[in-house]
């Protein structure tokens, strides 16, 4: 069964904005009862940070896929034609890498403790569920013996510092 992308996206909000809405509560309980942790500012920038860098990996791979996966006419946001360039060459799956950064900024930026240590880690479980249980299927489904073999090579995720420069050099 294939799921759509739009169907992928209504997931992933699902999951951000139950984690977000989970972690009011959590927290609200945990000050209640005199037990929340206090996030600071400097994590709250840093979380704005992690939040501009997801969005730039999300950006080039992007476009990435959107200069060399298309042929012809296509639906937005899928791909009809192999990629193995750019950040793909030494990651399977660079814009999930990106999007697994998401949970963590947002939990940065509202200063939500239970966020960080619970629902985030829970979102990126749910990110890496999905990629080998469905996007990895659909690729081999969709390409064939050339991501069979692209999978023996190229690991799902890599951050190695090469690896991670290519995350930021677009086509």
């Amino acid at each position: 069964m294939k799921i759509s992308v739009k169907g992928r996206w209504i997931v992933w909000a699902i999951f951000i904005f139950g984690g977000i809405i989970l972690s009011l509560i959590t927290d609200f309980l945990l000050k209640k009862n005199g037990l929340y942790v206090h996030i600071g500012i400097v994590f709250r920038i840093l979380g704005i940070f992690l939040f501009g860098i997801s969005n730039i990996i999300a950006r080039d791979t992007g476009k990435t896929l959107a200069k060399y996966g298309k042929e012809g006419k296509v639906e937005k946001f899928d791909t009809n034609k192999f990629v193995d360039r750019g950040p793909y060459s030494c990651m399977r799956h660079p814009m999930h890498f990106g999007l697994m950064l998401i949970p963590f900024s947002l939990a940065l930026m509202l200063g939500s403790f239970s966020y960080l240590v619970i629902y985030a880690p829970i979102n990126v479980i749910a990110i890496i569920i999905m990629v080998f249980t469905i996007e990895e299927k659909e690729a081999i489904e969709k390409f064939g013996n050339a991501y069979i073999e692209y999978k023996k090579r190229v690991p799902a995720f890599n951050l190695s510092p090469g690896c991670l420069k290519k995350l930021f050099i677009c086509c």
